[in-house]
Protein backbone atom coordinates (compact mmCIF):
# COMPACT_ATOMS: atom_id res chain seq x y z
CA UNK A 1 0.00 0.00 0.00
CA UNK A 2 2.92 2.36 0.61
CA UNK A 3 4.30 2.07 -2.32
CA UNK A 4 1.42 3.23 -4.24
CA UNK A 5 1.02 5.83 -2.17
CA UNK A 6 4.26 7.15 -3.46
CA UNK A 7 3.29 6.39 -6.43
CA UNK A 8 0.37 8.24 -6.39
CA UNK A 9 2.09 11.81 -4.97
CA UNK A 10 4.98 11.67 -8.14
CA UNK A 11 1.90 11.25 -10.02
CA UNK A 12 0.48 14.74 -8.28
CA UNK A 13 3.52 16.72 -8.43
CA UNK A 14 3.96 15.58 -12.02
CA UNK A 15 0.53 17.07 -12.71
CA UNK A 16 0.78 20.00 -10.67
CA UNK A 17 4.03 20.71 -12.69
CA UNK A 18 2.78 20.57 -15.73
CA UNK A 19 -0.35 22.77 -14.51
CA UNK A 20 1.99 25.45 -13.76
CA UNK A 21 4.48 25.31 -16.53
CA UNK A 22 1.24 24.77 -19.07
CA UNK A 23 -0.73 27.76 -17.50
CA UNK A 24 -3.93 26.11 -17.48
CA UNK A 25 -5.81 23.21 -15.85
CA UNK A 26 -7.57 22.74 -19.48
CA UNK A 27 -3.76 22.81 -21.36
CA UNK A 28 -2.65 20.56 -18.92
CA UNK A 29 -5.43 18.18 -19.62
CA UNK A 30 -4.67 18.77 -23.02
CA UNK A 31 -0.95 17.54 -22.74
CA UNK A 32 -1.93 14.80 -20.46
CA UNK A 33 -4.25 13.77 -22.50
CA UNK A 34 -6.49 13.19 -20.05
CA UNK A 35 -10.04 15.38 -18.60
CA UNK A 36 -10.03 18.88 -17.30
CA UNK A 37 -11.80 17.44 -14.46
CA UNK A 38 -9.53 14.62 -13.57
CA UNK A 39 -6.27 17.53 -13.17
CA UNK A 40 -8.83 19.34 -11.01
CA UNK A 41 -9.26 16.11 -8.78
CA UNK A 42 -5.39 15.48 -8.90
CA UNK A 43 -4.84 19.56 -7.91
CA UNK A 44 -7.07 19.15 -4.99
CA UNK A 45 -5.50 15.96 -3.90
CA UNK A 46 -1.78 17.27 -3.33
CA UNK A 47 -3.44 20.36 -1.58
CA UNK A 48 -5.55 18.20 0.61
CA UNK A 49 -2.46 16.33 1.20
CA UNK A 50 -0.33 19.53 1.78
CA UNK A 51 -2.94 21.21 3.63
CA UNK A 52 -2.00 24.09 1.39
CA UNK A 53 -4.08 26.02 -1.39
CA UNK A 54 -1.61 25.78 -3.97
CA UNK A 55 -3.20 27.79 -7.37
CA UNK A 56 -6.21 30.33 -6.78
CA UNK A 57 -8.44 30.73 -10.06
CA UNK A 58 -10.95 32.79 -11.30
CA UNK A 59 -12.98 32.68 -14.55
CA UNK A 60 -10.15 34.02 -16.45
CA UNK A 61 -7.08 33.42 -15.11
CA UNK A 62 -4.57 31.02 -12.47
CA UNK A 63 -2.37 32.31 -10.46
CA UNK A 64 0.00 30.18 -8.35
CA UNK A 65 -0.08 31.10 -3.96
CA UNK A 66 3.18 31.63 -1.95
CA UNK A 67 2.33 27.86 -0.94
CA UNK A 68 1.83 27.08 -5.25
CA UNK A 69 5.50 29.08 -5.78
CA UNK A 70 7.43 26.88 -3.02
CA UNK A 71 5.58 23.73 -3.52
CA UNK A 72 6.57 24.26 -7.63
CA UNK A 73 10.14 24.79 -6.96
CA UNK A 74 10.43 21.27 -4.50
CA UNK A 75 8.00 19.36 -6.87
CA UNK A 76 10.58 19.88 -9.72
CA UNK A 77 13.74 19.12 -7.43
CA UNK A 78 11.44 15.76 -5.96
CA UNK A 79 10.48 15.12 -9.89
CA UNK A 80 13.81 15.65 -11.05
CA UNK A 81 15.34 13.17 -8.61
CA UNK A 82 12.83 10.57 -8.63
CA UNK A 83 13.55 10.55 -12.68
CA UNK A 84 17.12 10.01 -11.71
CA UNK A 85 15.96 7.28 -9.62
CA UNK A 86 13.88 6.06 -12.27
CA UNK A 87 16.53 5.89 -14.98
CA UNK A 88 19.52 4.65 -12.48
CA UNK A 89 17.27 1.34 -11.87
CA UNK A 90 15.96 0.89 -15.43
CA UNK A 91 18.99 1.43 -16.97
CA UNK A 92 21.42 -1.38 -17.53
CA UNK A 93 24.62 -0.71 -18.55
CA UNK A 94 23.63 2.95 -19.21
CA UNK A 95 21.06 1.32 -21.88
CA UNK A 96 18.30 3.97 -22.62
CA UNK A 97 14.61 2.88 -22.09
CA UNK A 98 11.27 4.59 -22.89
CA UNK A 99 9.80 6.70 -25.60
CA UNK A 100 12.27 9.86 -27.18
CA UNK A 101 9.72 12.08 -29.14
CA UNK A 102 11.87 14.18 -31.75
CA UNK A 103 10.88 16.49 -34.17
CA UNK A 104 13.21 17.55 -37.06
CA UNK A 105 13.02 19.26 -40.61
CA UNK A 106 10.89 17.24 -43.54
CA UNK A 107 14.29 17.22 -45.99
CA UNK A 108 16.71 15.86 -43.14
CA UNK A 109 13.54 13.80 -41.01
CA UNK A 110 12.82 11.68 -44.45
CA UNK A 111 16.29 11.48 -45.53
CA UNK A 112 19.43 12.73 -44.16
CA UNK A 113 18.99 11.45 -40.78
CA UNK A 114 16.58 8.11 -41.38
CA UNK A 115 19.65 6.13 -41.58
CA UNK A 116 21.32 7.03 -38.26
CA UNK A 117 18.07 6.88 -36.56
CA UNK A 118 17.48 3.11 -37.62
CA UNK A 119 21.16 2.38 -36.73
CA UNK A 120 20.24 4.26 -33.27
CA UNK A 121 16.97 1.91 -33.00
CA UNK A 122 19.21 -1.22 -33.45
CA UNK A 123 21.72 -0.31 -30.84
CA UNK A 124 19.61 0.13 -28.37
CA UNK A 125 16.43 -2.06 -28.46
CA UNK A 126 14.79 -0.96 -25.20
CA UNK A 127 13.98 2.15 -27.09
CA UNK A 128 11.18 3.64 -28.83
CA UNK A 129 11.12 7.11 -30.92
CA UNK A 130 8.69 9.57 -32.06
CA UNK A 131 9.86 10.76 -34.92
CA UNK A 132 7.89 13.95 -35.56
CA UNK A 133 8.39 15.72 -38.66
CA UNK A 134 7.83 19.53 -38.98
CA UNK A 135 9.22 22.84 -40.01
CA UNK A 136 8.03 25.01 -37.97
CA UNK A 137 9.63 26.73 -34.63
CA UNK A 138 8.85 24.43 -31.63
CA UNK A 139 7.24 24.59 -28.14
CA UNK A 140 8.25 21.95 -26.28
CA UNK A 141 5.63 22.21 -23.66
CA UNK A 142 2.68 22.13 -25.82
CA UNK A 143 4.38 19.54 -27.94
CA UNK A 144 4.94 17.66 -25.48
CA UNK A 145 8.51 16.55 -27.32
CA UNK A 146 12.13 16.20 -25.60
CA UNK A 147 14.19 17.65 -28.41
CA UNK A 148 13.94 19.13 -32.15
CA UNK A 149 16.38 18.91 -34.88
CA UNK A 150 16.61 22.96 -36.17
CA UNK A 151 18.18 23.98 -39.34
CA UNK A 152 18.89 27.92 -39.77
CA UNK A 153 16.70 28.99 -37.16
CA UNK A 154 17.64 31.82 -34.70
CA UNK A 155 19.36 29.96 -31.12
CA UNK A 156 16.36 30.80 -28.63
CA UNK A 157 17.77 31.40 -25.05
CA UNK A 158 15.05 29.65 -23.23
CA UNK A 159 16.84 26.63 -24.53
CA UNK A 160 19.77 24.43 -24.76
CA UNK A 161 21.09 24.71 -28.09
CA UNK A 162 23.93 22.19 -29.33
CA UNK A 163 25.79 23.47 -32.64
CA UNK A 164 26.22 19.91 -34.57
CA UNK A 165 26.96 20.92 -38.03
CA UNK A 166 26.71 23.28 -41.13
CA UNK A 167 24.94 22.68 -44.39
CA UNK A 168 26.64 24.08 -47.50
CA UNK A 169 24.21 25.86 -49.73
CA UNK A 170 24.47 26.12 -54.12
CA UNK A 171 22.99 28.75 -56.18
CA UNK A 172 21.76 26.79 -59.16
CA UNK A 173 19.12 27.07 -62.30
CA UNK A 174 18.72 24.72 -65.50
CA UNK A 175 20.97 25.45 -68.37
CA UNK A 176 18.07 26.05 -70.39
CA UNK A 177 16.59 28.89 -68.07
CA UNK A 178 20.10 30.31 -68.23
CA UNK A 179 20.00 30.26 -71.96
CA UNK A 180 17.62 32.72 -71.90
CA UNK A 181 19.58 35.54 -70.48
CA UNK A 182 23.11 37.29 -71.05
CA UNK A 183 26.03 35.20 -69.17
CA UNK A 184 26.20 35.79 -65.19
CA UNK A 185 29.55 37.25 -64.30
CA UNK A 186 28.19 39.84 -61.48
CA UNK A 187 25.92 39.05 -58.46
CA UNK A 188 24.16 41.93 -59.56
CA UNK A 189 22.96 40.61 -62.56
CA UNK A 190 21.04 38.02 -60.49
CA UNK A 191 18.03 40.56 -60.13
CA UNK A 192 17.30 40.36 -63.66
CA UNK A 193 16.34 36.31 -63.55
CA UNK A 194 13.21 34.90 -62.18
CA UNK A 195 13.86 33.06 -58.61
CA UNK A 196 12.44 30.70 -56.68
CA UNK A 197 12.74 31.30 -53.07
CA UNK A 198 12.55 28.77 -49.64
CA UNK A 199 11.12 31.70 -47.61
CA UNK A 200 11.99 30.09 -44.51
CA UNK A 201 15.74 31.37 -45.47
CA UNK A 202 15.55 34.09 -48.01
CA UNK A 203 12.32 35.83 -49.74
CA UNK A 204 13.15 39.43 -51.43
CA UNK A 205 16.73 39.35 -51.07
CA UNK A 206 19.80 37.02 -51.03
CA UNK A 207 23.15 37.78 -49.51
CA UNK A 208 26.48 36.27 -50.85
CA UNK A 209 29.91 36.10 -49.63
CA UNK A 210 33.58 35.57 -51.59
CA UNK A 211 36.37 33.78 -49.79
CA UNK A 212 37.90 37.30 -49.14
CA UNK A 213 35.20 38.49 -46.77
CA UNK A 214 33.21 40.44 -49.41
CA UNK A 215 29.85 40.49 -49.56
CA UNK A 216 26.76 41.51 -51.62
CA UNK A 217 22.95 41.89 -51.14
CA UNK A 218 21.41 41.49 -54.27
CA UNK A 219 17.09 42.09 -54.50
CA UNK A 220 14.92 39.19 -56.36
CA UNK A 221 11.64 38.73 -57.17
CA UNK A 222 10.34 34.97 -56.77
CA UNK A 223 8.32 33.60 -59.21
CA UNK A 224 7.63 30.81 -56.26
CA UNK A 225 7.62 31.27 -52.75
CA UNK A 226 7.47 27.70 -50.82
CA UNK A 227 8.41 26.21 -47.29
CA UNK A 228 9.79 22.95 -48.96
CA UNK A 229 13.23 22.41 -50.21
CA UNK A 230 11.50 19.39 -52.48
CA UNK A 231 9.75 21.74 -54.19
CA UNK A 232 12.26 24.19 -54.36
CA UNK A 233 14.04 21.77 -56.58
CA UNK A 234 11.59 20.46 -58.62
CA UNK A 235 10.49 23.41 -59.74
CA UNK A 236 13.81 24.84 -60.56
CA UNK A 237 14.27 21.66 -62.33
CA UNK A 238 11.32 23.08 -64.33
CA UNK A 239 13.47 25.93 -66.09
CA UNK A 240 11.66 28.17 -63.23
CA UNK A 241 13.75 30.24 -61.53
CA UNK A 242 17.39 30.18 -59.50
CA UNK A 243 17.31 28.74 -56.28
CA UNK A 244 19.75 28.99 -53.36
CA UNK A 245 19.25 25.42 -51.75
CA UNK A 246 21.20 22.65 -49.53
CA UNK A 247 24.14 21.56 -51.43
CA UNK A 248 23.41 17.63 -50.83
CA UNK A 249 19.93 18.39 -51.97
CA UNK A 250 21.59 19.33 -55.69
CA UNK A 251 24.80 17.66 -55.83
CA UNK A 252 23.68 14.66 -58.30
CA UNK A 253 21.72 17.27 -60.53
CA UNK A 254 24.63 19.06 -60.59
CA UNK A 255 26.96 16.38 -61.66
CA UNK A 256 24.67 15.07 -64.23
CA UNK A 257 24.00 18.74 -65.63
CA UNK A 258 20.52 18.93 -64.81
CA UNK A 259 21.17 21.80 -62.99
CA UNK A 260 24.26 24.35 -63.01
CA UNK A 261 25.98 26.22 -60.36
CA UNK A 262 25.62 30.14 -60.81
CA UNK A 263 28.78 32.20 -59.96
CA UNK A 264 30.32 29.48 -57.92
CA UNK A 265 32.72 32.42 -56.43
CA UNK A 266 29.41 33.91 -54.36
CA UNK A 267 28.05 31.92 -51.98
CA UNK A 268 25.23 32.11 -49.93
CA UNK A 269 26.13 31.32 -45.87
CA UNK A 270 25.73 27.90 -44.74
CA UNK A 271 22.89 27.31 -42.74
CA UNK A 272 24.14 25.43 -39.02
CA UNK A 273 21.92 22.48 -37.55
CA UNK A 274 21.32 22.87 -34.07
CA UNK A 275 19.76 20.42 -31.58
CA UNK A 276 17.96 22.18 -29.22
CA UNK A 277 15.82 20.43 -25.94
CA UNK A 278 14.18 22.70 -23.05
CA UNK A 279 16.65 23.62 -19.66
CA UNK A 280 16.07 21.14 -17.12
CA UNK A 281 17.52 19.86 -13.86
CA UNK A 282 17.96 15.96 -14.97
CA UNK A 283 18.35 14.37 -18.92
CA UNK A 284 17.45 10.96 -18.98
CA UNK A 285 19.56 8.77 -20.72
CA UNK A 286 17.74 8.28 -23.50
CA UNK A 287 18.38 12.49 -24.37
CA UNK A 288 21.55 12.40 -23.57
CA UNK A 289 22.60 8.98 -26.13
CA UNK A 290 20.77 10.79 -29.04
CA UNK A 291 22.90 13.89 -28.57
CA UNK A 292 25.86 12.08 -28.75
CA UNK A 293 24.56 10.19 -31.67
CA UNK A 294 23.82 13.35 -33.35
CA UNK A 295 27.24 14.87 -32.55
CA UNK A 296 29.26 12.01 -33.66
CA UNK A 297 27.15 11.65 -36.94
CA UNK A 298 25.34 14.43 -38.13
CA UNK A 299 29.23 16.35 -39.82
CA UNK A 300 29.73 13.16 -41.16
CA UNK A 301 26.29 12.86 -43.36
CA UNK A 302 26.51 13.33 -46.99
CA UNK A 303 26.32 17.18 -47.45
CA UNK A 304 26.91 18.12 -43.61
CA UNK A 305 30.77 19.49 -42.40
CA UNK A 306 32.10 20.43 -39.00
CA UNK A 307 30.97 23.94 -38.49
CA UNK A 308 33.98 26.59 -39.36
CA UNK A 309 33.65 28.19 -35.77
CA UNK A 310 35.08 24.78 -33.91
Amino acid sequence: MMKQERIDRVELMRTFIRIVEAGSLSAAARQLETTQATISRRLQSLETLLGAKLILRTTHAMKLTDDGERCYQHARNVIDAWLALEDDLQVAEDEPVGVLKVRAPHAFGQQQLLAPLVAFLHKYPQLSVEWMLNDKSVDFLSDNIDCAIRVGAEVDPATVSVLLAEVPRSMVATPALLARYPAITTPEQLSALPWVAINTFYQHDVTLHQANGESRTVDIVPRLSTDSIYVARNTALANTGVVIISSWMVEEDIREGRLVEILPQWRAAPLPVHLVYPWARYYPTRLRRFLDLMRDVMPQISGMRRPEAE
